[in-house]
């Protein structure tokens, strides 16, 4: 991970976009820079993954042109070949492609990149650009400031104080000339693929593994979170077959019920991984709250406590290892299905769900996963996220996605049945959401925490002076206390709670966890 900031307008000092950089220091620990642009100016704190010597540092510069990129990009050494003879590289970055990209097509390249991206050109004809990928596996924000030119950072926090309102980057788009032009949607379709599991089942297997390998290639060491449940262990399971050495594995666990760790646990031994245990206490969570509201900067319930575990496993792994890669499960239950859409009533109701999640990923389970693993000075890669991956899995015909099988996920278990990847008891088990694998009693200490802080009056209070997605527990109105002492009247960089679609059937409760759900079932063991 990196930060990176662009300003349309020179409406701080240099030394000013410095200490803006160094708010989010853990991003990029590995140096900062900043330059002036045209009017303005661009600045990058380094993390060193591809590239790593002087050669890679950033902002790029080509003929007049800036860049400034937190990104990875797939597939970069073909982009290289590709314009061999009109280029000549300076060094080894993936992101030294960007300007001579830019260069010849333009803002045409963004939908050419398979890649996760935030990024800021900065052209003497256009003045500043800036895009970011289509899911928003890469954080970036914008707002105006005091002379009213457009500014851009990976974090909020790097524009508080600077702009007045601060909003998320829309995914998919590049800003241009006073307008956000959207260049990918991957939630849309044009048509379904119909036909038998066997026909349409190895495309996912095949798209799946191609994206695990392209996120294998790094000039720093990988790791990988293991939950135990099926997305993240077919992850791990894939890349321990394509790499030479053991892979290491990471899970967390509350100290007294975390229903995953004895799977994760299987899973790694299964597949030969080198696997660590990070066992947390409720004093660990509650102590780690308002650091993770910080870090995530967000509001919402579910965000929040999946956050905790994740955040406190990344802390473990920065500290006790030299991994400055993490692969992650993320984005599948957004493609195949949570235990809430077992309920949808249609294939189209299925569809436009999936559709509505993924749009709005950015703002929950990936925006989640980029804090966690950033603050620790982490780099995040999410192979479910691949482009081409998920331009395939929406455009499966929805009525072979629901769950008309009894087993959520069911095409993605088939499509990897006679792999050998996984052990049955791995690949077929009903996952917990991630909040109460590492522990049901992590959700209920932090129920128990906020009535003990906060009283009935203080509620009624609380709740009453916040008119924008005002909290309805205490749980919910303590997060918001939190997030507003770090990030005050930014409340609206989040559009809603995460919960199941209340207007379905068996979905209509008042806590986002799959606990409350009638079909939990087998996943609480």
């Amino acid at each position: 991970m990196c930060t990176i900031l662009g300003f349309e307008k020179m409406s701080v000092s240099e030394k000013e976009a410095f200490e803006l950089l160094e708010r989010t220091h853990s991003r990029g620990p590995d140096g900062a820079r900043v330059v002036k642009a045209g009017q303005g100016l661009l600045g990058f704190n380094r993390l060193s993954i591809m590239g790593i010597g002087e050669s890679g540092m950033q902002p790029f510069e080509h003929k007049g042109l800036w860049a400034v990129c937190n990104g990875e990009i797939y597939g970069f050494e073909e982009i290289r070949e590709s314009l061999k003879g009109e280029y000549e590289f300076k060094g080894h970055s993936d992101c030294e492609v960007i300007l001579p990209l830019y260069e010849k097509y333009g803002c045409d390249m963004f939908a050419m990149l398979s890649a996760e991206f935030a990024m800021i050109i900065h052209t003497p004809r256009e003045g500043i650009i800036a895009a970011r990928d289509p899911i928003g596996i890469r954080p970036l924000f914008y707002g105006k400031d005091r002379l009213g030119g457009m500014v851009f950072a990976s974090q909020a926090l790097n524009l508080l104080g600077v702009c007045g309102e601060i909003l998320p980057f829309p995914p998919g788009c590049y800003y241009r000339g006073g307008r956000f032009i959207r260049y990918a949607d991957p939630a849309e379709t044009k048509g379904y693929i119909t036909g038998s599991l066997d026909g349409i089942c190895p495309g996912i297997r095949q798209r799946l593994e191609y994206a695990v390998k392209r996120r294998l290639v790094s000039d720093v060491p990988l790791g990988f979170l293991l939950s135990g449940g099926l997305d993240s262990s077919l992850v791990c399971a894939i890349a321990a077959k394509m790499v030479k050495e053991p892979i290491h594995t990471f899970a967390i666990g509350m100290d007294k019920d975390a229903i995953d760790l004895k799977y994760a646990r299987r899973a790694a031994e299964y597949i030969g991984a080198e696997h660590t245990e990070v066992i947390i206490t409720k004093e660990d969570v509650i102590k780690a709250l308002p650091e993770v509201i910080k870090a995530l900067g967000t509001w919402d319930i579910t965000t929040i406590r999946a956050g905790i575990g994740m955040y406190l496993c990344c802390k473990a792994i920065h500290e006790q290892t030299d991994i400055r890669v993490i692969l992650t499960g993320e984005v599948s239950d957004e493609l195949f299905g949570y235990k809430y859409t077992d309920f949808a009533p249609s294939p189209k109701a299925f569809q436009a769900e999936a559709q509505k999640r993924v749009r709005e990923l950015y703002m929950y389970d990936v925006l989640r996963a980029d804090r966690c693993i950033s603050t620790h000075s982490l780099e995040g890669r999410v192979p479910f996220g691949d482009r081409d991956f998920v331009s395939y899995v929406m455009s499966i015909d929805p009525a072979l996605k629901m769950n008309i099988y009894q087993k959520g996920k069911y095409l993605l278990r088939y499509a990897f049945k006679d792999s050998g990847l996984l052990p049955d008891d791995i690949l077929w088990r009903e996952k917990a959401a991630f909040s109460d694998g590492v522990g049901h009693s992590m959700v209920d200490d932090l129920k128990d925490f906020a009535q003990s802080v906060i009283s009935d009056e203080d509620f009624e209070k609380g709740c009453a002076s916040l008119d924008y997605c005002p909290p309805f527990t205490k749980e919910s109105l303590l997060y918001r206390l939190i997030f507003e002492k770090y990030y005050p009247r930014q409340a609206r960089m989040i559009k809603d709670f995460w919960m199941p679609n209340k207007a379905w059937e068996g979905c209509d409760v008042d806590d986002p966890s799959a606990r409350v759900l009638s079909n939990y079932g087998a996943s609480r063991y």
